[in-house]
């Protein structure tokens, strides 16, 4: 974490683990983000920017989406494969200022960095992790007008962007209109200052349940390798592009999309236990060999217990019978997904 960013949310009152921002003093510990307007800090996602004239080429062919349909005015989920199309790790790529920049959780920063540094070989472009943009995240019934006020026109649709009086403008699915915004360290504490007048400073467990209320995924150490990109629903939410040519692990997702069956999906449930992401499912209707499924993504519920992102075998997903490996006493709710299953390609 910047150094600077890390002393002023000190100064807010932010507790912090690591690179996270678990609360802020004088909250409470009820989750507030699926109803309050909210102000996070976006510390516990790293950045990584491509910059050099290669850049887009050698994106577009280490990346599930097309780089090419990302400007300034346009953002994407895109997952980076292995040659078996499991998911190393996922990323919202945006443009600032003629680069590229790939955000994903800083746990898998270090090693996602070597292995893509591994394969620039001759092509002009460079790799570099980045603590100088700061990311901030806003979400709420009054978000939007709070946000036009400071920074006047605003992207009007999920995976849009604007840049604005310096600020990278990204908005992103939620329950509410939800914004990402990365800016140099004067304008975002500027922004913030003006914002939390009118906002619940929250950690990033919240931001972590809006996403998994918007069916957002994301991969993190436990769960690297877990999952080819259709088993947590990329097809749906425009995380991949069945039509853009080559990339590592092309192959294997591209003949499950087209001759094969998805056996797993990925679908939004509670629990009443506490789970973490890449914990095992169980069901006595499964008769795969290979487990029921895994946890994706945990946060803690407005209402208590825990709200997931699950993938699961869609045999078992619906039956009622789908439980917690650890805890095969009381099995998992599962809730209304934002988005319809039906497959969508470009």
């Amino acid at each position: 974490m910047n150094t600077a960013w890390q002393t002023f949310l000190s100064q807010q009152g932010a507790q912090l683990d690591g690179e996270r921002v678990t609360a802020f003093a004088g909250g409470d510990n009820t989750p507030h983000a699926l109803h309050e307007d909210i102000l996070c800090d976006l510390s516990h996602l790293a950045l990584i920017r491509a910059s050099g004239e290669d850049s887009a080429n050698f994106l577009q062919g280490q990346l599930s989406n097309d780089i090419r349909n990302i400007n300034e005015s346009r953002h994407q989920l895109s997952s980076y494969c292995n040659p078996k199309g499991r998911i190393l790790a996922l990323f919202r790529v945006f443009q600032r200022q003629g680069d590229f920049y790939l955000a994903l959780p800083q746990a898998l920063l270090e090693p996602t960095l070597k292995r893509l540094r591994m394969f620039v070989l001759r092509s002009k472009v460079e790799l570099t992790p980045i603590d100088t943009l700061i990311g901030i995240g806003l979400s709420g019934p009054n978000s939007e007008a709070l946000l036009r006020e400071q920074l006047g026109a605003l992207p009007a649709e999920a995976d849009e962007a604007i840049q604005q009086q310096g600020i990278t403008v990204l908005r992103i699915a939620g329950p509410h209109p939800r914004f990402a915004l990365y800016g140099e360290i004067g304008a975002i504490q500027t922004l913030w200052h003006n914002l939390h007048g009118h906002c619940r400073a929250v950690g990033a467990d919240e931001w972590d349940l809006l996403d998994i209320h918007a069916g957002l995924p994301n991969v993190l150490p436990e769960t690297t390798e877990a999952f080819v990109p259709q088993m947590i629903n990329l097809q749906l939410i425009n995380g991949v592009n069945f039509k853009k040519g080559c990339y590592t692990g092309q192959e294997v997702v591209a003949r499950m999309q087209y001759l094969g069956k998805l056996k797993r999906r990925m679908y939004l449930a509670h629990s009443h236990n506490e789970a973490c992401p890449g914990e095992e499912l169980s069901s006595p209707q499964s008769a795969s060999g290979q487990g029921a499924g895994k946890v994706v993504l945990t946060a803690a519920a407005a209402g208590g217990g825990y709200d997931l992102l699950v993938v699961a075998e869609t045999s078992v997903a619906e039956s009622g019978q789908l439980f917690l490996a650890k805890e095969p006493a009381r099995a998992l709710e599962l809730l209304p997904m934002p988005y319809p299953f039906e497959q969508v390609t470009d």
